[in-house]
């Protein structure tokens, strides 16, 4: 598959590493749905991308009828449904023991529920659609991408639920991957390190050069469309499936 006959899925697609998929995708010739839950961003998006390339549609991962809507808008607008990429996303930082008081249970859920419980659940509706796409050469209908990331592997102090989240997107990967292979569908996930997300772009100069020469080579920070390339790789390398890539520099988080 390549991306010119990509017709995907991206959550969290209305900015930062999601966004970077969409126009690299759109740049390439293929069509995308873009998922978010902010109107006024994903509408800035779809213009900018272009209404025949792009489509927008607000939905919360983490619900279930929502993504269900969504996923049949999307393949309204593509035609089909042939790649997701998961990067919707929250970072729900906190110490276990604040020091006002423990983490509340609502806040270790919300990491689980955006970042976990949504792509699983993109991921399975988008699946039950792909299923009956036409095969390729390789038997492949379709495949799936969601993105972890290092704190998956090396947490730092406060991040107990967002490495939790995370690790469980690691987790899931193999057996959805290997369950899914009798309908053709590859499941891939990407770990990235410190990206200049829209998030990080906020940060003082001096912190985001920090955070920046804290990775090995190269000492920088990790860029968006750095991440929308692997994300190509993995859409087109057919052999890849049910692996998480490290795209981090080879940085290792510090415990804080």
């Amino acid at each position: 598959m390549n991306l010119k006959h990509t017709k995907a899925i991206i959550t969290g697609g209305a900015s930062g590493l999601g966004f970077a998929c969409a126009e690299h995708i759109v740049k390439k010739g293929g069509q995308v749905t873009l998922i978010d839950i902010n109107p006024e961003t994903g509408d800035q998006a779809v213009a900018q991308l272009g209404k025949e390339h792009a489509t927008f549609i607000k939905a919360d991962v983490s619900n279930e009828t929502e993504i269900e809507q969504a996923c049949n808008h999307g393949k309204s607008f593509m035609g089909s449904i042939n790649v997701v990429i998961n990067c919707a996303g929250v970072l729900a930082g906190g110490r276990v023991l604040g020091r006002e008081a423990p983490m509340a249970l609502s806040h270790f859920n919300k990491a689980i529920q955006v970042n976990l419980c949504g792509s699983f659940n993109v991921a399975k509706a988008a699946a039950n659609l792909m299923q009956h796409n036409e095969a390729d050469a390789d038997g492949q209908r379709g495949v799936i991408i969601n993105t972890a990331s290092v704190a998956a592997f090396e947490g730092q102090i406060g991040q107990a639920a967002y490495s939790a989240s995370k690790g469980g997107i690691v987790g899931m990967t193999l057996p959805i991957a290997r369950e899914l292979t009798r309908f053709g569908i590859r499941v891939m996930t990407i770990a990235p390190g410190v990206f200049l997300t829209p998030m990080v772009a906020g940060l003082p100069d001096e912190i985001k050069d920090a955070l920046g020469a804290s990775v090995p080579f190269p000492s920088r920070l990790g860029q968006p469309d750095e991440f929308a390339r692997m994300a190509e790789h993995i859409i087109e390398n057919t052999y890849l499936n049910g692996s998480t890539i490290r795209l981090d520099g080879a940085v290792r988080l510090e415990p804080k």
